[in-house]
């Protein structure tokens, strides 16, 4: 994990094109700066950013589910949940599920778990849309195949 970039998976551990799943790993970093303030002394993995983590793990879903022909763009979040907290160090599995895709737009439910629990868990809304430059289409291929999520024959590389 990567804070400052907001790369927030490590891997993609599997992908379940039938069922419509992902499954993704990432630890949290021992030292960033997002922790000198949340908080000082106590140190805590923002729930914006466990959101995020779970947007991602869907996102890449939503890639490999249109062999990255249109980039997922978050447009929503319903009945998030946040039942404990996630510190330097956690090592976290992301889930995502694909609930409904069609017109455009892909629903996913997703959850983090630490250590078998979870931690948190949200539905998610996202737009599909052409990519609006190459260099995008380019860098999100990049990071498919920095996560293990496609080989580099799928990427042209």
């Amino acid at each position: 994990m990567r804070l400052e970039y907001f790369q927030m998976l490590d891997r993609v551990d599997a992908i379940d094109f039938e069922h419509k799943q992902i499954r993704a790993v990432s630890t949290v970093p021992e030292a960033s700066t997002v922790f000198e303030g949340h908080f000082p002394g106590h140190p805590i993995m923002p729930g914006v950013l466990l959101l995020e983590t779970m947007a991602q793990a869907s996102g890449y879903l939503l890639l490999a589910m249109d062999d990255f022909s249109r980039m997922p763009y978050f447009a929503g979040c319903k009945q998030a949940n946040f039942r404990s907290f996630v510190e330097p160090n956690d090592t976290m599995q992301i889930e995502a599920s694909c609930i409904h895709l069609g017109s455009g737009y892909g629903v996913i439910k997703a959850a983090i778990r630490k250590d078998g629990n979870i931690v948190c868990d949200a539905e998610l809304k996202f737009r599909q849309l052409p990519f609006a430059t190459p260099a995008l289409k380019d860098y999100v291929t990049s990071q498919g195949l920095r996560l293990g999520l496609i080989k580099s024959t799928i990427a042209g590389a």
